[in-house]
C-alpha cells in the first residue's frame, strides 16, 4: 500500500498541451493515481485522440487556446462547471523554435513568450482566482533544463522558460498565502515526438549521452513521479522550487 501523503485519487487536474509527448504522459500518470483528468489543446480531434488511449472513465477534453486570455478564462470556467473544482493544474503547453539568435524572426519571439510563459500567467492566474477561494491547490509549471543552462540557436526559449522559474516563484509568493503550492518541474533532454530528430542525430544523442550523469536520454515516464509528488499532500511545504528531472545533467559541467 503506498503512503497515504501520496494520494491524490478523486482530485481533478488540468494538463494544458496534453495531446502528445511530455503533456500526455504527464495526464496519463495523474490518470493512472485516480485522477479526473482534463487534456487541453487547440486541436479537438486530435484531444479526443489523446484521451482514448488515457485509462479510466474519467477522462475530459477542454479545446481552448492557452495564450488567448479570453478563451482561457472561459475555458477554465466551462471546466469547473462541466467537470468540478480543479485542485491540480499543470502547466506544460509549449514551442520550440530553433535560429540564430541574430536570424530570429520578431513573430517567432512573440510566439515563444506567449506560448512558453504568457500561457502560464494566463491559465495559472483563472485557476488560481478559483483555488485561493477555495483554500487549497497545486500549480505544477513545466519549466526546462533550460530554465538554468542555454545552448546556441534557442536564446528564446531559454529567455522563456527562465522566466517561467521567476513566474513559478513569483505565483507562490502571491498565492502561498492562500493554500495554494506552485512549483516548477524541470525536464531534461527527453525522447519525445518532438525532440526524436534531436534523439536520431548520432553526434547529438552522443553528446547527450556523455554530458549526463545518468548516461542516457530521459523518458516521458521519468517525470510522472516528481509530478505526482509537487501534486500531492507529500508537497504541501513546498512552494516556489523547481524540480529538475534531468538524469543529473545541471548539477556538473
Amino acid at each position: 500500500m503506498s503512503h497515504p501523503l501520496f494520494d491524490i485519487s478523486g482530485r481533478t487536474a488540468l494538463v494544458t498541451g496534453s495531446s502528445r509527448g511530455i503533456g500526455h504522459a504527464l495526464a496519463r500518470g495523474l490518470a493512472e493515481a485516480g485522477c479526473t483528468v482534463v487534456l487541453n489543446g487547440r486541436d479537438g480531434d486530435r484531444l479526443a485522440d489523446a484521451a482514448a488511449q488515457l485509462p479510466g472513465d474519467r477522462i475530459h477534453t477542454a479545446v481552448f487556446d492557452v495564450t488567448d486570455a479570453a478563451a482561457v478564462a472561459n475555458g477554465i470556467a466551462a471546466v469547473e462547471e462541466r467537470v468540478g473544482p480543479l485542485d491540480i493544474l499543470v502547466n506544460n503547453a509549449g514551442i520550440q523554435l530553433r535560429a540564430p539568435l541574430l536570424e530570429f524572426a520578431d513573430a517567432d519571439w512573440h510566439r515563444i513568450l506567449d506560448t512558453n510563459l504568457t500561457s502560464a500567467f494566463l491559465v495559472g492566474r483563472e485557476a488560481a482566482r478559483r483555488m485561493t477561494e477555495r483554500g487549497h491547490g497545486k500549480i505544477v509549471n513545466i519549466c526546462s533544463l533550460q530554465s538554468e543552462v542555454v545552448r546556441p540557436g534557442i536564446a528564446p526559449y531559454a529567455a522563456a522558460k527562465g522566466a517561467l522559474k521567476m513566474l513559478t516563484k513569483g505565483m507562490c509568493a502571491d498565492w502561498g498565502p492562500y493554500g495554494v503550492q506552485v512549483n516548477g518541474l524541470g525536464p531534461g533532454y527527453i525522447e519525445t515526438e518532438l525532440t526524436r530528430p534531436l534523439v536520431a542525430d548520432e553526434e547529438f544523442s552522443a553528446w547527450v549521452r556523455r554530458r549526463t550523469p545518468a548516461g542516457r536520454w530521459g523518458r516521458t515516464e521519468d517525470l510522472v513521479g516528481a509530478l505526482l509528488f509537487l501534486a500531492s499532500p507529500a508537497a504541501d511545504f513546498v512552494g516556489g522550487q523547481i524540480l529538475y528531472v534531468d538524469g543529473g545533467m545541471t548539477s556538473v559541467l
